[in-house]
This record gives C-alpha cells, sequence and structure tokens, in this order.
C-alpha cells in the first residue's frame, strides 16, 4: 500500500480516455465556476503527470486556495487535521498492526493447511481453497492488500506447484482478496463511516452476509472452471487429517471469532476490537507459537507505522479536498443533475454504480472514499437508500476496482509476489470479475443481504 501515496506506482497512468473525460468534466464545471474547474483540472492534471494521489489531492487544494484568495491559509492545515481527528480513526493501525503480526508470525500457513483439509477434495480443490483461506483471513486484517500480500504467496505457490494455470492461480488470488474488505474488520468501513457519520459496527455487521456471498459465487465460478479445464481434486477427504489441521489452527482461527462476535455482541467496539486483535496476534506470534523474534516485532512495527502514515495523509488530503466540495454546494448540483431519476431508485443506484467503478479503476480506495461520500450519499438518502446498505455497495465497488487498470493495487501486488507480468495478472483475474459483478448487483438490488444482520442486531 505504501507506494500508492508516494512511491512511483503512486501517480496513476490514466488512458487518454479517462484524460479526455476528465477535461470534459473539467469544461462542464467551468459552467458552474472556474474556481472550481480549476480545483478539478489540477487534480486531474498532477494524476496524469503521475503526482501520488496524497499529494495531488492536498496540491489542487492550495492552488484552489491561493486562486480564490478567499480562504485563508491555515484553514487547510485545520481542515486536514481534523479530518484525521476521529476515534474510529485509531482502529486504522491497529488492524494494520494486526495484519501484518498474522502474516509474519506463521498463522497464515495454518489457516491455509487447514482450509486445505477441510475443502481441497473438490474439484480444483486448491481454488476453493484459496476462497476459503481469504474468507477466513478477512475476520482479520480487513485489508485486500494484505490478504493478497500474506495468503497470495502461500496460495499461488501451493497451486503452481499442484499444476495449475499460474493465471489461474493469480486471478482467484486477486478475486478472493477483495473479500477482506467486506467482511468485517474492514478499514475501508472505518473510513466510510467516519465521512458518513454512520456507525461503524452496523457497517460491519452489514458486509459480513454479502462478503459470505462473494465468496459463494466465486467457489461456483471456481467448479465451471474446474470442470472445463479439468482440474484435479487436490486431495482426497479425511477426518483424521482435518482434525489435525484444525486443532493446529485452532487458537489462530479463533482470531475473527473474537474480533466479529466481540463487535456484533457489543463487548467492544471496533477500535476496541481492533486493539484486541494486536494483543491476540502477539500472543499467538510470541507465547504460542514463537514464530516472532524482536527482529520480526521491528519490521512488522515499521511497516505499519509506513502504511498508516500513508492512509491518514490520503484522507487528510481528501478530507480538505471533499470540504471545499461541500463548502461549493457540488453535493445540490449532483443531486438537481439527478433529479430525472430521483424518482427511481433503481435508476439512481445503477448511475451510482457506474461512477463507483469509473473511479475505482484509477482512485485509491481511501482517497475515493472520502472524496466521493459527501456527494453520493445525500443523493443515494434522497432516493432512500439506507447508509449502511450503501457503504456496503460503496466499498463492494471500490474493491472491483482493485482488480482493474490502470491501477489495479492487488494486480500489481501479486505480479511483485508471483513474479509474473501485470499483464498476465490481468488476463486471470478476467473470468472471476463476472461473479464478482453477480454478487454487486445482488447486493445492491436485495437490501435485505446487508441489512438483515444489522437490523437483526442493532435495531
Amino acid at each position: 500500500m505504501t507506494f500508492t501515496a508516494f512511491g512511483r506506482r503512486g501517480g496513476v497512468v490514466i488512458p487518454p480516455v479517462i484524460a479526455a473525460l476528465a477535461i470534459i468534466s473539467c469544461i462542464i464545471l467551468a459552467i458552474q465556476g472556474a474556481h472550481l474547474a480549476f480545483l478539478f483540472a489540477s487534480l486531474f492534471t498532477m494524476l496524469v503527470l503521475g503526482v501520488p494521489i496524497a499529494m495531488s489531492l492536498a496540491g489542487s487544494c492550495l492552488l484552489y486556495v491561493y486562486l480564490t484568495g478567499r480562504i485563508p491559509d491555515v484553514i487547510v492545515a485545520h481542515r486536514m487535521i481534523n479530518g484525521v481527528d476521529s476515534f474510529p480513526l485509531l482502529a486504522i493501525p491497529f488492524f494494520i498492526l494486526a495484519g501484518n503480526l498474522m502474516n509474519n508470525g506463521g498463522i497464515t500457513t495454518r489457516i491455509f493447511d487447514f482450509a486445505k483439509a477441510l475443502m481441497g477434495w473438490m474439484r480444483g480443490g486448491l481454488g476453493h481453497v484459496n476462497v476459503g483461506a481469504s474468507i477466513v483471513f478477512s475476520g482479520m486484517s480487513g485489508a485486500a492488500v494484505a490478504d493478497a500480500g500474506g495468503l497470495g504467496t502461500i496460495e499461488i505457490k501451493a497451486m503452481r506447484d499442484a499444476g495449475y494455470d499460474q493465471e489461474f492461480a493469480v486471478g482467484i488470488t486477486a478475486a478472493s482478496s477483495t473479500i477482506g474488505p467486506i467482511i468485517p474488520p474492514s478499514l475501508p468501513m472505518v473510513i466510510y463511516g467516519v465521512m458518513a457519520s454512520t456507525s461503524v459496527g452496523q457497517l460491519f455487521a452489514a458486509g459480513l452476509v454479502p462478503g459470505l456471498l462473494m465468496g459463494a459465487v466465486l467457489m461456483v465460478m471456481i467448479t465451471l472452471l474446474a470442470r472445463r479445464r479439468g482440474y484435479p481434486r487436490d486431495a482426497t477427504f479425511s477426518v483424521s487429517v482435518l482434525g489435525h489441521s484444525a486443532k493446529r489452527a485452532f487458537l489462530s482461527l479463533l482470531t475473527p471469532v473474537i474480533i466479529v462476535g466481540g463487535i456484533i455482541t457489543g463487548a467492544f467496539t471496533p477500535t476496541e476490537a481492533a486493539i484486541a486483535a494486536v494483543i491476540y496476534a502477539l500472543f499467538l506470534g510470541v507465547v504460542v507459537y514463537r514464530t516472532l523474534t524482536w527482529r520480526r516485532l521491528l519490521k512488522v512495527s515499521m511497516e505499519t507505522i509506513e502504511t498508516t502514515a500513508v492512509i491518514l495523509f490520503i484522507v487528510a488530503g481528501a478530507s480538505i479536498f471533499a470540504w471545499i466540495l461541500t463548502s461549493n454546494q457540488v453535493t445540490q448540483h449532483v443531486v438537481a443533475l439527478m433529479g430525472p431519476f430521483s424518482d427511481s431508485q433503481v435508476a439512481v443506484l445503477l448511475i451510482v454504480n457506474l461512477v463507483l467503478i469509473v473511479v475505482g479503476c484509477f482512485m485509491e480506495t481511501i482517497a475515493a472514499i472520502t472524496i466521493l461520500v459527501p456527494v453520493l450519499l445525500p443523493v443515494v438518502v434522497a432516493a432512500g437508500v439506507d447508509p449502511v446498505h450503501f457503504g456496503v455497495i460503496m466499498v463492494l465497488n471500490l474493491m472491483i476496482g482493485l482488480l482493474t487498470p490502470p491501477v489495479g493495487m492487488v494486480l500489481y501486488v501479486l505480479s511483485r509476489v508471483s513474479h509474473i507480468s501485470f499483464e498476465k495478472c490481468m488476463r486471470g483475474t478476467l473470468p472471476f470479475l463476472v461473479p464478482l459483478f453477480i454478487a454487486l448487483l445482488m447486493v445492491t438490488f436485495i437490501p435485505a443481504i446487508s441489512m438483515w444482520l444489522p437490523t437483526l442486531v442493532y435495531r
């Protein structure tokens, strides 16, 4: 995640079509006001030139403030600080630390072995194991990149050794990693909850069933591809092997139970759940498994600090950007623009989904959430959509965006860990976009999938 904001790949290389759309949008915005058009024009120009997303957001806002002269410079700093001065955001560094501790403490290996014993007997077994392991790990890390970088290394190697096509191995690993931010805990859900002033606990509960649905449709696709391509059953089912692997992974498997169960039952808040996850991961890695040395702990700590700084810098930059949009009544303009469709909730949701899919193709998830929530949330609420339901829709859209160029964060990570080209990673992922879009449509137009559990627990 580090290179998203600061490294070379933090600069987004936008194709000519998207650049043209950006220019057109700026022209349209110029009708509303030249200063606001300049804000968007400077942002898109910086992105095209390869400036990191966090610096593009903050830089375009500073240029806007300088050009207008109506806003004191200190307001920019004040709004950026307020953007990260939020109690729920404290969960971010702790969930990142917990995920890093689990990846470096051998917990992911035990989870993978258990999933293999449980589902390896199915046709295309390691593909199903891949999805199952991601579902379990998603209840610990809350980040797609952590899943891809941690479990991905183990899963791709195992599938290669078993004779699977490397593109299939990378494709299913990429697709299954998007389940991570849907099933609680979820870093994007925390950011959305802060921006939308919505209960993070309800958002976590709303993501559980959609996450399981994503896993189910991916497994259906694996079964179809396995039959077509003649993939074997990777293991025979054995109660003794399953029992041994379950015993070996038992303490690791308790992690999502502690986190998710504690949040849903009200035993602790999402922030406290993140702290509990870190304490439990340290207990397993240092005391029980004894796999975390001082050197590894130092490495994990530095990675966590760096990643947290990146995320908060993006949130701070996007906060001032969102404030400028709100103060210029962009939300009202968007609502007025969608006025002809406001009577149809289906039409509004289709348009919003389309916008989110396009944005997810070239903007980092956290930045997209902080910028778009103030603009899109009033529109969907006016159409009768629950903010919690919309949170799941938004995050799911942006997770699919992690699998699409030009940004494709997960594809970049898997390209690095699998040592194959970005193009091959993208080609292997394409078939699995179909079930993900099916899951998106079901979650969008069947609200009960998302709202059943929050309604049961909180309302």
